[in-house]
């Protein structure tokens, strides 16, 4: 069913729990990435709080939600970190998981997974980035 059809049920954002949901969602996804050890090298001079925090607002935007990402494109804030398609393709990979453990529907979570996905090539720098 299309996120069109699907609107009479909620958007994206209240489908997966809204602030409560978004904030599970990221907690279980970061648990997961933070424990690749492929993945938890680019996070070792984070902060988890604020990342968490940027990562809540970024995933209850991109679906479709009333909170407003106030962070830096995803183009400049992964700028020169040497993420490449492999890497991503984890991350994706324990969206994925993550939101299978979740109990997510599924095609809420390919849903989800599509619009995290269209950022690609902003997070691996396989885009002109201004300035």
């Amino acid at each position: 069913m299309s996120e069109a059809l699907r609107s009479d049920i909620g958007t994206l954002f209240d489908r997966v729990g809204g602030e409560r949901g978004i904030a599970r969602l990221v907690d279980a996804f970061y648990e997961r990435v933070l424990g690749d050890p492929e993945l938890s090298g680019f996070f070792q001079h984070s902060s988890m709080d604020r990342l968490r925090r940027l990562q809540r607002e970024f995933f209850s935007a991109a679906l479709s939600g009333p909170v407003r990402y106030c962070g830096r494109s995803l183009g400049e804030a992964h700028y020169g970190m040497g993420v490449r398609p492999r890497h991503l393709a984890r991350f994706v990979r324990h969206l994925f998981a993550t939101l299978q453990a979740l109990d997510i529907d599924e095609q809420d979570t390919l849903d989800i997974v599509g619009r995290i996905d269209a950022y690609a090539d902003e997070i691996t720098g396989d885009t002109v980035r201004d300035g």
